[in-house]
């Protein structure tokens, strides 16, 4: 965990100039970031790219308003122009009633949770090119590949520091690094392209890249000579590349901010059941080595995880102290924020649990069906819930995998979809967001 004496003394010295000018309170924010990158196509090099950058946020509040001003300039001089034009703007804006910090009795005190979220081996260029070389190169070598879209792989670090006048410091660092890949497989316009990924806090739960590549390579080659099919209804699988979105567009109904605003069209479903009996939706900030977590959010809170969905019954909204207080509830300690921006409600680690039927199971009994790898569009209606994607993926025929499909469009509502889905057990956390493999009946599928 990282805690730097020196920038939590910059920060804590900017929230005093921010009260000593007239604030009634104030935060600050200090985010460093370093990013590496290596990219290849066709075994040569495109790009090899280092970036390194440092942003400070600080918020001030004057009664019910607030403003936030921003620099990535640290020196005395430019952090005195920022509390200056953060008091300035302060004054003018509106009255926002809901506004504020939290309460010095609600920020986490006592030890900050350590999560094994940062790698302190940063991989050199070299390191970097050979995860690519071998991820593009196992790709080339699968049979019928004839073309690649390139390979790149991928290291960051960022550290991340608050101090509030409500009490609250602390800070954290966290890494991420991985490698993917896109390959063509075919000739001129029967040409298919498709790809694989790995990313992980730490090198060492990284997928090989033989393996990442053989697998882009052999999905490229699955795709060749795609059928179209005719409109009708059926059921439709979802890979676990495009199930994890289904729990995104959940996600978003059940932000804080949308529900507040009325544009969600969950916003009236508290308490209700919206999914089937045993399935769970759970945020876990504090998953060990996890892509999204962090220790506390971004307004000094605890972050538990906790349970949006628990047996198919809506039990949480994803919350920030703002949000919370339009709502008369509580926040669950899932802010967060940039330097240039007030705090806003998000997810960390957010995962549907694995159902206990494999995905063979969920197949073996559709006659015709469509199992979906690729999702194109976003025609996600987020008031209505009315969903329509572009799509591509494999027909189903008497329970097996049987031809290549391509070019047609899935529709359903979400909350139809969301009552009549099955998950199977082959969950992976492999990102952010994380499904099992999901079955849905019922949906539409709009082909020729």
């Amino acid at each position: 965990m990282v805690q730097n004496g020196d920038t939590l003394e910059l920060l804590n010295d900017l929230v005093g100039k921010a009260l000593k000018a007239g604030a009634d309170a104030a935060d600050a924010v200090d985010i460093k970031s370093i990013g590496l990158s290596h990219a290849q196509r066709l075994g040569e090099v495109e790009h090899v790219e280092r970036s390194e950058s440092r942003d400070l946020g600080l918020r001030v509040f004057f009664g019910k308003k607030q403003a936030v001003a921003s620099s990535t300039d640290t020196g005395a001089v430019a952090l005195a122009e920022v509390v200056e034009r953060a008091v300035a703007m302060a004054k003018t804006v509106p009255d926002d009633a809901h506004c504020g910090l939290a309460d010095p009795s609600e920020v986490l005190t006592g030890g900050i949770p350590d999560l094994d979220i940062a790698d302190d081996e940063e991989p050199s260029t070299e390191v970097l090119a050979g995860r690519a070389s071998a991820c593009e190169a196992a790709a080339r070598n699968v049979k019928g590949v004839t073309n690649s879209e390139g390979a790149e792989a991928s290291w960051s670090s960022s550290d991340i520091y608050i101090a509030s006048s409500n009490g609250f410091t602390g800070g954290y660092r966290s890494t991420g690094q991985g490698f993917w890949v896109a390959v063509l497989a075919g000739e001129g316009t029967g040409m298919e392209r498709d790809h694989e990924s790995t990313s992980a806090t730490y090198a060492a739960d990284l997928d090989s890249p033989e393996d990442v590549g053989q697998t882009a390579g052999e999905r490229a080659v699955a795709r060749l000579k795609p059928r179209k099919v005719e409109t009708q209804q059926v059921p439709v699988i979802y890979a676990p590349r495009c199930s994890n979105g289904l729990v995104g567009h959940l996600a978003g109904a059940l932000n804080g901010s949308a529900v507040a605003r009325g544009t969600s069209f969950l916003k009236d479903s508290m308490g209700e059941r919206i999914l089937p009996e045993g399935v769970h939706i759970i945020d876990d900030p504090h998953r060990k080595r996890g892509h999204r977590s962090k220790p506390f959010d971004a307004e000094g809170l605890a972050n538990p995880a906790i349970h949006l969905v628990e047996d198919g019954v809506l039990e949480n909204w994803v919350l920030d102290l703002a949000t919370a207080r339009k709502l008369g509830l509580v926040s669950n300690g899932r802010a967060s924020r940039g330097t240039s921006s007030p705090p806003s409600p998000g997810t960390t680690n957010l995962y549907m649990a694995a159902g206990k039927a494999s995905p063979e199971d969920l197949i073996n009994d559709i006659t015709e069906g469509f199992y979906v790898t690729d999702l194109m569009g976003f025609g996600i209606n987020g008031v209505t819930g009315d969903y329509s994607r572009g799509a591509s993926g494999f027909w189903i025929e008497s329970g097996k995998i049987a031809y290549p499909v391509s070019e047609v469009t899935i529709a359903g509502n979400l909350k139809d979809m969301f009552q009549n889905l099955r998950p199977a057990d082959d969950l992976r956390f492999k990102y952010g967001t994380n499904a099992p493999t999901i079955r849905i009946d019922g949906m539409t599928v709009a082909g020729s």
